[in-house]
This record gives C-alpha cells, sequence and structure tokens, in this order.
C-alpha cells in the first residue's frame, strides 16, 4: 500500500514539476522551436551532374557499383569486353517475338528516345552528334552489325561499346531486348 502511495506522491511532484516550468517559460507556439545539429536538416543538395568536390571524380552522379542487381531484374552473368560479348551472342537468345507488334513499337520509341541522336532514324550512324563532330558509331546496316548475334547487341546496349555507353541503367533488359528486335526490323528494310 505504500509502494503505491509513494508512485503517486512522485506523480504528484513531477506534474507539479512541469506545470510550474511550463507557465514560467511561456513557450510562444508562434515561433520556432530552437535547432541543435541542423546540418543533416538542412545539407547542402547538388544536382544531378552537377560538380561535387566531395565525391569521387568529382561529379554528383556516381556509377552502379560493381556486382549490384537492381532489385525486380535477373543478373547478367557476362562482364564487360569483346570477349564476353561474343558469349553473351552465343548464349543469349532474344525473347521478343519478331511478329510481336507491340514490342516493336515500343522498341522504336525507345530507339528514337536514346539511340537516334548518334545512329539517326534510319540507323545509318549520322545522328546530330556527329554533325556536331563526334565520331560517328558503325552503321547498323553494315555486314558486321547484320551478322552479330542478338545476344551480343544485348551485351552492347548493356556493357557499351567504343565510344557508346551502357544503357542498363535508363531501359530493362526487356526494353534493351525490344530496341535490339526493332534494330533487326530497321535492318530488314534496308
Amino acid at each position: 500500500m505504500s509502494g503505491a502511495r509513494g508512485y503517486l506522491i512522485v506523480a504528484a511532484v513531477i506534474s507539479a514539476v512541469v506545470l510550474f516550468l511550463n507557465s514560467f517559460l511561456r513557450p510562444d507556439y508562434s515561433q520556432r522551436n530552437s535547432e541543435i545539429f541542423t546540418e543533416m536538416v538542412y545539407s547542402r543538395a547538388y544536382e544531378s551532374f552537377s560538380p561535387s568536390p566531395f565525391l569521387p571524380g568529382g561529379v554528383t552522379q556516381q556509377p552502379v557499383a560493381e556486382g549490384v542487381v537492381v532489385r525486380g531484374q535477373s543478373p547478367l552473368y557476362f562482364g564487360p569486353g569483346t570477349e564476353e560479348a561474343q558469349r553473351a551472342g552465343r548464349e543469349l537468345l532474344n525473347p521478343i517475338a519478331g511478329d510481336d507488334s507491340a514490342a516493336l513499337a515500343n522498341g522504336a520509341e525507345l530507339y528514337i528516345t536514346y539511340c537516334v541522336i548518334c545512329h539517326d532514324a534510319g540507323g545509318n550512324g549520322k545522328g546530330t552528334v556527329v554533325m556536331r563532330g563526334m565520331l560517328p558509331p558503325p552503321s547498323l546496316h553494315a555486314v558486321r552489325a547484320k551478322d552479330m548475334a542478338d545476344g551480343e547487341m544485348f551485351h552492347i546496349l548493356t556493357h557499351g561499346q567504343a565510344n557508346m555507353a551502357s544503357y542498363a541503367a535508363q531501359l530493362s533488359p526487356t526494353e534493351r531486348w525490344q530496341v535490339v528486335r526493332y534494330v533487326r526490323k530497321l535492318q530488314e528494310e534496308n
């Protein structure tokens, strides 16, 4: 009984102290609270592709770490390089059917978005960047491109080659296969 009574007395004293401090300090609810350690709240934000003195390479956007597999996607067990591209050509088959019109339309849209700037609409390698002084990419109608296996082309879209950067971050594996299917259609037309 005395233990419960002691708790009540302590609770009453604490309540009285809190009420006294509240009335004595008189908080002004129209003002912001005082802040300490605000570095995390008001951190310096950088835009993508902007220079940053704190990150490797001096740029904000960093490459994906080696071995990272994007959630929901299966890993591609081929490394960068010509030998790996040729192995991908032998081992990977395009899962997009040649008569899949929706996939072909999406591949055409993706090609226009990502590829036309270098390869031009017809795939001849005379895009706008070439007119502005960049080295021209190989024509998609050249014998080498026509003889290239779909898996090798997929590998190039995934890892890049020579002046061409990787498009793995911009295009999902399914979208890369759709672009390959559209390039095959372009090659058939010429």
